[in-house]
C-alpha cells in the first residue's frame, strides 16, 4: 500500500473494522450505570437529581448504583486501600455508563465532586477505570440557568477518556424544582432529565462490547510496540 504520509507507521493504523462495530452479543445483564453527585448537604439538590435520574434509568431497564461521597476522604489524605476509595473504584469498573451531577459553586464544580473524580486514576496497572464508558452530565443551579458545570464536566469526561453523550441537563433554581418528598416536579427541566437518561441508555447499549475497540489509539499501539521491541532487545521478554 502506497501513502503520502511518510511519518505514519502503517502497522499500527488499520482501516475501520466493521465486524467490530456490528451489534455485539447480549451481555446477559442490564446496562450498568453509576451515579455520582457533588454535595454533602442534607438538602442536597444534586443528590435529589441523581436519585430522580436513577428512577428513570431503572424504569428504562438499567441496573444502578449511587455513590455516597460522605465517607470518602480527601485525595491523598489516606492510602488508596481505604474502603471507600476501593468501593468507588470497584463501582467505576463495574459500570458501563455514568451520570455526573454537581452543583455550581464559584462558577464551577464543587470540591466534593472533584474529589471523587480525583480518586479515579487514569490508569491502574493496565486497567483504566473510566475509559470507554458512556457519560451523562448534569448540574443544579441556585439561581438562573448556567452551563459552567456541565461544560467543566465534559472536559473532565474527555480527560477520563469517556464517551460523553450529546445531551445534558442544567436545572435552574433547583430549590423550587423538587417537592417536600425530594421528588422532581413536572416541568421542562424534568422532561430534559428524562431525555438525557434515555439517550444515555441508548448510547450505553450502542457502545457495550465495543468500547475497547472504539478507544484503541494509534499512538498507544505504536508506543506499546516500541516498548515491547525494547524489552525484547534487552532480553526482558521473548520475541513473539
Amino acid at each position: 500500500m502506497t501513502t503520502d504520509l511518510p511519518h505514519l507507521h502503517l502497522d499500527h493504523l488499520r482501516p475501520p473494522d466493521t465486524d467490530q462495530l456490528r451489534a455485539a452479543d447480549d451481555a446477559g445483564h442490564p446496562p450498568r450505570i453509576l451515579l455520582l453527585y457533588g454535595s454533602l448537604r442534607p438538602t442536597s439538590f444534586s443528590r435529589k437529581l441523581a436519585l430522580e435520574a436513577e428512577r428513570i434509568l431503572q424504569h428504562l431497564g438499567a441496573e444502578t448504583r449511587v455513590f455516597d461521597p460522605h465517607a470518602l476522604p480527601l485525595l491523598d489524605s489516606v492510602p488508596s486501600s481505604h474502603p471507600e476509595v476501593q468501593r468507588l473504584r470497584e463501582w467505576s469498573l463495574w459500570s458501563e455508563g455514568q451520570v455526573w451531577v454537581s452543583p455550581e459553586r464559584h462558577g464551577t464544580i464543587t470540591g466534593v465532586f472533584k474529589n471523587q473524580i480525583d480518586w479515579l486514576p487514569l490508569e491502574d496497572g493496565s486497567v483504566r477505570p473510566t475509559q470507554g464508558r458512556t457519560l451523562a452530565v448534569m448540574q443544579v443551579c441556585g439561581g438562573s440557568q448556567s452551563f459552567n458545570v456541565v461544560n467543566a464536566l465534559r472536559v473532565l469526561g474527555r480527560w477520563m477518556r469517556m464517551v460523553t453523550i450529546p445531551n445534558q441537563s442544567s436545572v435552574a433554581k433547583a430549590w423550587q424544582e423538587f417537592d417536600e418528598h425530594g421528588r422532581m416536579k413536572p416541568s421542562p427541566f424534568y422532561d430534559r432529565v428524562v431525555d438525557v437518561m434515555e439517550e444515555l441508555v441508548k448510547f450505553t447499549l450502542m457502545v457495550r462490547g465495543r468500547s475497547d475497540y472504539l478507544v484503541s489509539r494509534y499512538s498507544e499501539r505504536k508506543g506499546d510496540a516500541i516498548q515491547r521491541a525494547l524489552a525484547v532487545d534487552a532480553g526482558a521478554v521473548e520475541k513473539a
